[in-house]
């Protein structure tokens, strides 16, 4: 099995990265089991910041690392919060802060003004100096709901409306989610890219 660490320290991530690359026979580990600091996010785009952490992580450990960089973007916020999904409501924001604040931003708005996207950008690189890292990207449509709906997922799932199957991403189960995602996108794009190499 080939090992690969995940630049995030964030739970729901880990899992999702480890459920879609296993069967690839690829083990995902956090970055925290090598004690890799943080690094600061200091990227104007999904597409910079997944750099910096893949380059961080791979530079720590010696080995693989793999970056994502992902987040909402609301059309009525005009793109917000973007880049800055994971700390819409400040350093240290809990998912809950963030939505409490995302709905109330969104507070009066119609349902049809209320279109958003997911979008991920995963990151893959072979060492720290990796001249020519590997990037994916994915995007999910959906729409933001006015209450939280589900059990599953994290962030802003519990809120993020999926038209095609017309339930929150919160209220599908871990499967169908890794199957319509954005993380799952770009991850299959990630995996078929391993396979050809």
């Amino acid at each position: 099995m080939k090992t690969i660490v995940l630049a995030s320290g964030n739970p729901g991530k880990l899992r999702e990265f480890a459920q879609i690359l296993a069967q690839f026979h690829l083990e995902v580990v956090p970055q925290s089991q090598f004690k890799v600091p943080e690094v600061p996010e200091t990227g104007l785009s999904f597409v910079e910041n997944a750099l910096i952490k893949a380059r961080n992580a791979a530079q720590y450990t010696g080995l693989p690392a793999m970056s994502d960089d992902s987040g909402i973007e609301v059309d009525a916020l005009k793109g917000a919060p973007g880049i800055y999904s994971a700390r819409f409501a400040g350093a240290g924001a809990s998912d809950e802060d963030n939505n409490r604040l995302l709905l109330e931003k969104l507070k009066g708005v119609p349902d049809e003004q209320r279109t958003a996207r997911y979008h991920c950008v995963i990151v893959y690189m072979l060492h720290a100096n990796d001249p020519i890292p590997f990037i994916f990207q994915g995007t999910w449509q959906g729409r933001i709901l006015h209450e939280a709906r589900g059990e599953n997922g994290f962030g802003y799932d519990p809120f993020f409306y999926v038209p095609t199957h017309e339930c929150s991403s919160a209220e599908l189960p871990p499967e169908v989610k890794n199957q319509l995602s954005h993380r799952g996108q770009a991850l299959r794009a990630l995996q078929a890219a391993l396979q050809a190499q």
